[in-house]
């Protein structure tokens, strides 16, 4: 029966044209050698299925005949092998995306997306056990996605990771040096990984996509070397230069600093995709010209966090001014507003840039951040306060800047025991599932007489999305009262 499985595989990457007819006999030897088959049985495949359901029997072969132990890092670590095996070399995949590219941008990232989850890099069938859905807040609709595609770490991973020595290769997961890589415990494999190599002002970059997109054509944009994430004069060019090659393409960087700045900066890297957030939609509000830069429009933009937005024919105008905002900001402080550029040395102020084409325009929103953290707020000041954390504790990146809600996993659960809770009348601070919402559930359910079986997951996804508005507001250096933005058009008045 194994056989039939290993055909279902090869059956699959040609119909798929990931390998040729040409190639089956190799392919099918890679197969059975990695899974410790000695003899073949000529045999018909079994039925198709999605690529998930055709990598499930393999691995479970290989679980229940000793190749791998049954844990869950050692099943990803294996289907990946699997697809390896599969996968064109890259200047395979590099020359078709080229010859792509040469019919038009969109054809070539069309191409690779679809290649990408072809090659279970991209691993589709995870991304749609998200759950998602759209919050009308003030300020547009929000989208919030609780995060399901990520495998829940096995305890037996975690601690045979803990004792392993870690090896510091590849030095992080956006290295390049990741394409073709085994994976280890606390590594995923990734031989089924082509980034495409592009020139991002004048430097050498690499182009893929994220396995676990949380929107669509999420992908990454990295740097070939192994180098520190700095926002500064470069990084708009950089920005400008991606968009002018992809202009179906939003691209944007997280911040430089801990707390407001992404998961990875050790290595310099930018997300960017084909997708309209609710801020690259939201409106202008508050018109201002730039004296030395008169080509430049620029604005304030009505959302919850404080960005302004310039735009231009002029990419070098518009990078030029976009870095002495960047200047300006880095060293501005406000003791009325509780903005403070520097505290006993240590830098506070940085931006999150976005960068998209618009009208045949270069447009960039750029969103102010400060990262200072007190006594009461040691996870940041401009950070969720407290009472939001059971529903979102992590940092705020340049993901849920643009107005997308990557929320824990582990509320997938919990929202569905809040739910039950309130439609039986139980007590919200009995059940360790509920505890931390109890306060919260207890606050909206009393705005909800008409809350029944049939819309209270409505209602409670409602409520989540106004605790992201909320959170939004929160990581706002300039309040969204009259005070703020009051205070806002001071910093304003600085740089005309």
């Amino acid at each position: 029966m194994i056989c039939s499985h290993i055909q279902n595989l090869i059956n699959y990457s040609i119909d798929n044209g990931l390998i040729t007819k040409d190639d089956e006999l190799v392919v099918r030897n890679m197969l059975m050698d990695a899974l410790h088959v000695a003899d073949w049985t000529d045999t018909s495949a079994v039925d198709g299925g999605s690529i998930d359901d055709i990598l499930k029997p393999l691995v479970d072969f290989a679980c229940e005949n000793g190749v791998i132990e049954d844990t869950t890092a050692n099943r990803d670590l294996f289907d990946t092998k699997l697809m390896g095996i599969v996968t064109p070399m890259p200047r395979e995949i590099i020359r078709d995306f080229w010859e792509q590219y040469a019919v038009s941008p969109e054809a070539a990232t069309d191409w690779y997306y679809d290649v990408s989850k072809k090659l279970n890099y991209v691993r589709a069938g995870r991304i749609a056990k998200d759950l998602k859905w759209t919050y009308d807040s003030e300020y547009g609709s929000l989208d919030i996605t609780i995060n399901r595609s990520k495998p829940e770490k096995d305890p037996r991973d975690i601690a045979k990771a803990g004792a392993t020595k870690s090896a510091a290769y590849p030095k992080c997961q956006l290295c390049a040096e990741n394409m073709g890589y085994p994976g280890r415990q606390d590594h995923p494999a990734r031989q089924n990984l082509r980034p495409i190599p592009i020139d991002v002002d004048g430097g050498d970059w690499y182009l893929q996509y994220s396995p676990y997109g949380y929107y669509n054509e999420h992908c990454i944009v990295f740097n070939s070397e192994h180098i520190p994430m700095v926002i500064d004069d470069a990084v708009f060019r950089k920005l400008f230069d991606f968009i002018e090659q992809f202009p179906h393409y939003f691209v944007g960087s997280n911040a430089d600093l801990p707390i407001v700045g992404g998961s990875i900066l050790s290595h310099e890297h930018f997300q960017g995709g084909n997708y309209t957030f609710a801020m690259a939609v939201a409106p202008e509000e508050y018109e201002f010209a730039l004296t030395d830069y008169p080509e430049v429009h620029a604005a304030t933009v009505k959302w919850p966090m404080s960005v302004i937005r310039l735009r231009s024919s002029d990419k070098k105008r518009l990078s030029a001014a976009s870095a002495m905002i960047l200047k300006t900001w880095r060293g501005y402080t406000d003791e009325s507003a509780n903005i403070y550029a520097f505290t006993d040395g240590v830098p506070h102020n940085t931006i999150t840039p976005i960068a998209r084409m618009k009208d045949g325009l270069y447009e960039c929103d750029l969103v102010l951040r400060n990262n200072i953290t007190s006594d009461d707020r040691p996870l940041g000041v401009y950070h969720p306060n407290p009472t939001l954390h059971h529903i979102k504790k992590e940092n705020i990146g340049l993901i849920e800047v643009m107005g997308l809600a990557v929320l824990p996993a582990r509320l997938a659960v919990e929202l569905e025991a809040v739910k039950t809770a309130l439609l039986n009348g139980d007590d919200l601070t009995s059940d360790p599932q509920t505890e931390s919402h109890a306060e919260w559930a207890t606050e909206f359910i009393s705005r909800h007489p008409e809350f029944n079986a049939y819309n209270a997951m409505d209602i409670i996804h409602a409520e989540v999305g106004a605790v992201f508005e909320q959170v939004l507001l929160d990581a706002g250096v300039f309040k969204r009262d009259e005070s703020g933005q009051a205070a806002f058009k001071r910093f304003i008045d600085t740089l005309i």
